[in-house]
């Protein structure tokens, strides 16, 4: 053990003179550690610096965030399924517009300003699915909420929102919805009962139809579409020569369906209540059959599935369409299309209808700024509400309606636009007003 420490002594010795600095080493050495310590001492300083920086926006973003309260608007529909088009529009509608509010600065209601915020729900086309989601609105204590797009969703909704002081806006057309002792539900659109007669009449006129078909799914809302149907086609003098033919929605060989309802020898075929999912195949399976009498619905549809699932076979199908024209279009309307097409790559021309719901909404509660937590004098500021139409060219005014058809005023003031179908695109048919 000592000899190996004598030796280690020995060893150390014998090296020392690789552990000697010349002058020159010596000062080259020190100068390296100044420089190490002056990178240290900047890196510190950049970091203080980022550190500072990313406080300040961090501060700055909460600032800016907490600079508007924000108002939740909800919607319960359908997006997803064969009937998905219709909720889609509406939910991209609502998101389109409520980011171009926030992007400006926000909405003002008495003095203070809000950012819109969109809560959505699927509820899948089923009822018991709508009643959760609007049961989720009034947990979040949202007071507006737009939809259902259907009537099973629309009624199963009800006594949740008049239990819970929710006014809804759904695209469905019982009367029993917007007849008093009902008073929380607004129709979005124009009803069947409203577009059917007339479309019928302009057919009767321009055409010379006479003798009518109607087909509907085997479900409460199509059905009831198809009875309205029959009755404004009888009150206007048509024949109604077939109107007990139905189907399934998940039907997808429709020439069974419609062969019985081919030997009646329509002039006018009517899709009742068709979904945008199934009415290329109705079309495609009556032409294929060869009917060449017109085809029409009074709900709105997608050219674009139409072009994909009937092609040119779709071409003169009538059907409603969105609440503009190019000629009726104002710059305002003309710029929700171009930011809806650049937020979501596409447009619907049914969402020229479904912007207006939410606008309606946030003008009504600008009118009477107290209305934010109370429907009640929401639903007294109706009866008198009027403010500019910022989608229309003119003197076009935002109006509750539907007096004549519900005896109150529980319906959006929109254009009737009737649409026909021609390679690709929708073209006007014409335009009309209901109340």
């Amino acid at each position: 053990m000592l000899t190996k420490i004598v030796n280690n002594r020995e060893l150390r010795g014998r090296h020392a003179w690789r552990f000697h600095l010349t002058a020159g080493q010596e000062w080259r050495m020190t100068r390296r550690k100044l420089i190490q310590r002056e990178l240290k001492m900047q890196r510190r300083t950049l970091m203080k610096a980022a550190l500072t920086a990313l406080t300040l926006t961090a501060l700055q973003a909460t600032t800016a965030l907490a600079e508007n309260t924000v108002l939740k608007i909800g919607f319960v529909g359908v997006t997803s399924g064969p009937a998905a088009a219709w909720g889609i529009s509406n939910q991209r509608s609502m998101e389109a517009r409520a980011a171009w509010i926030n992007e400006t600065g926000g909405y003002t209601i008495g003095g203070t300003t809000y950012d819109i915020e969109i809560v959505s729900f699927d509820d899948q086309k089923d009822p018991k699915r709508a009643i959760a989601g609007m049961e989720k609105m009034a947990q979040e204590g949202i007071h507006y909420v737009v939809g259902p797009n259907v009537d099973d969703g629309a009624a199963a909704v009800r006594p949740v929102a008049e239990s819970n002081g929710i006014m809804y806006f759904p695209y469905a057309f019982p009367k029993s919805l917007y007849q008093a002792p009902a008073s929380n539900a607004v129709l979005g659109m124009v009803a069947n009962y409203q577009s059917g007669p007339a479309i019928y009449k302009y057919l009767m006129d321009e055409k010379g139809v006479k003798t009518v078909a109607f087909i509907a799914a085997n479900e409460s809302d199509p059905l009831s579409q198809r009875d309205g149907g029959v009755e404004a086609a009888t009150a206007l003098g048509m024949e109604v020569v077939s109107a007990n033919v139905t189907y399934q929605v998940d039907t997808t060989d429709f020439t069974p369906v419609l062969t019985p309802v081919m030997r009646s020898r329509p002039d006018l075929l009517v899709l009742s209540g068709v979904s945008p999912a199934n009415a290329p195949q109705l079309i495609r399976s009556a032409r294929e059959l060869g009917f060449q009498g017109v085809i029409s619905t009074e709900t709105a549809q997608d050219a674009g599935v139409l072009a994909e699932g009937a092609g040119d076979l779709a071409n003169g199908f009538i059907s409603v369409g969105g609440a503009s024209t190019p000629e009726l279009a104002s710059p305002m309307m003309n710029e929700f299309v171009q930011r809806y097409t650049d937020m979501f790559g596409e447009y619907n021309d049914e969402s020229n209808t479904k912007v207006y719901a939410l606008e309606y909404i946030l003008e009504t509660l600008k009118a009477d700024p107290s209305a934010i937590n109370d429907v009640d004098a929401f639903q007294a500021t109706m009866d008198t509400f009027e403010a500019p139409n910022p989608y229309m060219n003119g003197d076009a005014k935002l109006r509750y309606v539907g007096m004549s058809s519900f005896g109150q005023k529980r319906q959006v003031s929109v254009p009737l636009v009737v649409n026909v179908y021609q390679d690709g695109e929708f073209e006007t048919l014409f335009v009309a007003e209901v109340d």
